[in-house]
């Protein structure tokens, strides 16, 4: 009898192929004691163990076995069959332990020495050991029948590195009919394990046995049907799209999807890549392509699932809410595709890999981003492609995602590239728009005769127009352009699509310009501003400053040519330097010499530029001298002001109602420009329990704004700030007050607003102007006399006056807020975002203020307010 044998009889094991025989005749007494003899072996062995591991370690559950000597010297020398049967020995005792249902004490010498058998078993289990079919199916039924604790499952044990030593053992053999049984068990054990944490692990382990378990009878390989394992909608989506392929065409993808769900960690190593382009190229890249793109412009369309759950404890009804997305093991087979992509760089797939990281990065509530790894990927992807168009989008990206760590990354990817290119960040960004073949912000295609024509009108407002062979307008796309040119159809609605993003993201990225006084050169500017086919729309509606030598003349193009605010012609030195012109700088004279002159010529900045608001440092702040109270003391919506602020390119973390040591929180935007980091202090308003169902407060406090020198990290003297970055600071944090402060909501005091806070909402609402409702009030000043409300309204301090045929109505120019005379009763008045608000056709010389078409809205609806048909506004309107 040999020692596993012997081991096993004194274990009380069978062998998997053995037949029960009576116990007198299998035991002999010498047996029994040399069995004895190798079993107390394995005790002493632990024992050593854990006289090494309790010197060398604080937590026993730190230790690693082959720090001990005992390992290196004895145990690591043993044969396979003796490792084999130490292994059983452990987890029968760590079982025999467990059924104890012991109170748990991490000083007791058999917890610890538990412990330690799986430390060695795990441990064993890593390195080379060969087994024979007898052994993995005793392993696998020790297994099954140990517990590590009471109430613990299979999945305890190292089930994967076991399946690891036989896939690699058994990979293209035959295997016995009582190991297939066995692994078939196997696989239905660990599908029944219901933890949520492991799913990822368990599906692909089930799906690892598959694989081993898949050649046929004969135990010839084929080419195994892999399918996405996880089960949600895209797995239904995905795996009926490979149903409908051909034979052949599966036998290509089934190994694609095979090395798609290995993929791991942030980054394809060259040894995927390479793997990938020789899986992809037998089936075809252009096949590859149609097929992987539709796959990733479903899950840019799902919608995450909601769930509705009711719960009953203790007589009480409770109520939640659950969000499902892609299962994180299909998440990670899509990473393995996305991942592909970089060997591709064409528009399509560029743009559909952008498309599919802003998808990613979209919050799911309670959860954070939909699939941040796989967005991740979409950003590696894009940084990879070759030449400037991936740059673009993660320039574009830059601007419309939120999270704080992904813009790093961005930012990160953005600053490498440019480094490999030898130019600044600012620059490659320059470098890396496309200008989409247009010319002056147009473009035109021809179809047989047809013609569409692209115009930009706006940033994101595209006119579209398609004309007959004759020259005469199309009111729809034509059917002969649908039938014979449906390619070229595509990958013209593909720039229809892009040009509407690009012209949103290039406006963003020029009004940061201004936060940053960049200056180019003239021809540098000429090349990529002022003569770039796509760019140019943006650019010849905006002031630059031309610096002369020591002159600098403002001049915008009017007419073919540059005009300075009086229209008088300039002449620009072709060796001047470049730079937009920002109103801090200059005189108030200028200032309103060139809003006269955008008003006249009727010119529609794409940016708020000559109407921009300009912060001066006052007394208060010269007083103070590091710090400004001018934006302290409000009360604001913490979620609105969270999304204002990363919109504008501040970082900010959401402050909650649970103790994680934070009193209150910055908010801070850096200027590296000028080695500033400025910080706006918030603080979280804790009353009445002002919290959401995720523990963030609803409101928080504002207080003061500072400048902190990054290179002292100390607070700045106000007066030693340059006037732009001072003047674009507060311009922001003014904003994030005039947007999200309570009193703009017209229903805050009557849906769950703070008691303690009625009085600020009241003093907010209708009390003095901040610097954007100024500039609104002298834009209204102008407007007025234009318009069909002139005769019945009229400023008056800081309300818009408008008399209706029934009572007179204050619109507050701030906040939007309505009081009606003669006794200044409240009126409620709550936009509809979606309605007309007859604003349309009114020129304003510059977007964004959406404040300013809210009070004309209201003015033009009040003005005739008997023919106000809503209940809830008239019943107001004649309460007396």
């Amino acid at each position: 009898m040999g020692i596993f044998d012997k081991i096993k009889k004194a274990l009380g094991i069978e062998s998997a192929n053995s037949s029960p025989k009576p116990t007198e005749a299998a035991k002999g007494k010498g047996e029994i004691q040399e069995s004895q003899k190798i079993v107390d072996e394995f005790d002493e062995i632990l024992n050593q163990a854990l006289a090494q591991a309790k010197g060398s370690k604080a937590y026993i559950y730190d230790a690693k076995a082959t720090e001990w000597d005992v390992y290196q010297n004895l145990v690591k020398n043993w044969d396979d069959k003796k490792r084999i049967a130490f292994i059983v020995d452990c987890c029968k005792k760590i079982h025999a332990f467990a059924i104890q249902e012991r109170k748990y004490v991490y000083d007791h010498p058999e917890q610890h020495l538990k412990e330690l058998r799986l430390i060695f078993i795990k441990q064993l289990l890593k390195t080379k050991l060969m087994m024979d079919d007898d052994d993995v199916v005793l392993l696998v039924k020790t297994f099954r029948e140990s517990k590590y604790h009471l109430h613990s499952g299979i999945n305890h044990w190292p089930i994967n590195q076991l399946v690891n030593q036989v896939a690699s053992q058994r990979k293209g053999n035959p295997i016995s009919e009582s190991l297939r049984n066995t692994m078939e068990q196997l696989i239905t054990d660990i599908k029944a394990v219901n933890s949520y944490y492991d799913e990822k692990e368990r599906i692909k382990l089930a799906e690892k046995i598959d694989a081993l378990l898949f050649p046929d009878s004969e135990g010839i390989p084929s080419v195994k049907p892999t399918k996405f394992l996880g089960d949600d909608e895209f797995a239904t989506f995905a795996n009926q799209k490979i149903t409908e392929l051909t034979p052949a065409e599966r036998n290509h993808w089934y190994p694609m999807i095979t090395l798609a769900q290995t993929a791991s960690g942030s980054k394809p190593s060259t040894k995927y890549l390479e793997a990938s382009k020789t899986l992809f190229k037998a089936l075809g890249p252009d096949k590859f392509k149609i097929t992987l793109i539709e796959w990733l412009q479903f899950v840019i369309r799902f919608k995450e699932k909601i769930t509705q759950h009711t719960q009953i404890y203790q007589g009480r009804e409770y109520h939640s809410t659950s969000y499902e997305f892609i299962t994180s093991v299909n998440l990670e087979a899509l990473k393995g595709f996305v991942w592909m992509c970089a060997n591709f760089h064409d528009t399509q797939t560029l743009h559909t890999v952008a498309q599919l990281a802003e998808r990613c990065y979209r919050k799911i509530p309670s959860k954070g981003p939909a699939a941040a790894s796989l967005g991740n990927a979409c950003l590696f992807v894009l940084y990879k492609s070759k030449g400037l168009e991936g740059i673009s989008h993660l320039s574009r990206l830059k601007l419309r995602i939120k999270q704080a760590s992904t813009q790093a990354l961005i930012e990160k990817y953005l600053t490498d590239a440019a480094k490999s290119a030898g130019i600044s960040v600012a620059e490659i960004e320059d470098l890396a728009v496309d200008d989409f073949g247009f010319k002056n912000g147009k473009r035109r295609w021809e179809f047989d005769g047809f013609v569409f024509e692209l115009e930009i009108i706006s940033p994101g407002k595209l006119k579209q127009q398609w004309y007959k062979p004759d020259g005469t307008l199309q009111k729809s796309e034509p059917t002969a352009v649908k039938t014979n040119h449906l390619a070229k159809l595509k990958k013209m609605k593909l720039v229809v699509k892009q040009v509407e993003q690009a012209s949103t993201a290039q406006r963003d990225r020029i009004d940061r310009m201004l936060r940053s006084d960049r200056k180019l050169k003239s021809s540098y500017f000429q090349q990529y501003y002022l003569q770039h086919g796509f760019m140019s729309f943006l650019t010849k509606k905006l002031i630059w400053n031309f610096h002369n030598r020591e002159e600098i003349v403002a001049a915008i193009w009017f007419e073919d040519g540059w005009v300075n605010a009086k229209g008088q012609t300039i002449h620009i030195d072709e060796n001047a330097e470049v730079s937009l012109w920002h109103p801090a700088l200059s005189s108030v004279a200028e200032i309103k010499i060139w809003r006269e002159f955008l008003i006249e010529h009727q010119i529609l900045q794409p940016l708020k530029q000559g109407f921009r608001e300009v912060y001066l440092l006052t007394e208060a702040e010269i007083n103070t001298r590091t710090y400004s109270n001018r934006m302290a003391a409000h009360v604001l919506k913490q979620h609105q002001f969270n999304s204002l602020a990363k919109g504008r390119g501040w970082k900010y973390a959401l402050l909650g109602a649970y103790d994680d040591g934070r009193e209150g929180e910055l908010a801070t935007l850096a200027l590296p420009e000028f080695g500033l980091r400025v910080e706006y202090w918030v603080t979280g308003v804790n009353a009445d329990d002002a919290f959401n169902d995720t523990g963030i407060w609803n409101y928080i406090a504002t207080d003061q704004v500072r400048f902190v020198s990054t290179t002292t990290e100390q607070p700045v003297e106000l007066i030693a700030v340059p006037p732009i970055p001072f003047s674009e600071a507060m311009r922001d944090v003014d904003l994030f007050v005039g947007v999200a402060s309570v009193g703009n909501d017209p229903t805050w005091q009557d849906s769950g607003g703070i008691p303690a806070y009625r009085d600020y909402w009241q003093t907010y609402s209708f009390g003095d102007l901040n610097e954007v409702a100024k500039m609104r009030k002298e834009i209204l000043a102008g407007l007025i006399p234009r318009l069909k409300v002139k005769n019945v309204a009229q400023i008056v301090g800081n309300f818009l006056v408008v008399k209706g045929k029934l009572r007179t109505y204050k619109i507050h120019i701030g906040s939007t807020n309505i009081l009606m005379e003669p006794n200044d009763q409240y009126l409620c008045i709550v936009p509809d975002r979606s309605a007309k608000t007859g604003t349309e056709n009114i020129f304003l010389p510059f977007e964004g203020d959406s404040g300013l078409s809210v009070v004309l809205s209201k003015a033009f609806l009040l003005a005739e307010d008997d023919k106000i048909t809503d209940g809830s506004i008239t019943s107001q309107i004649n309460r007396k």
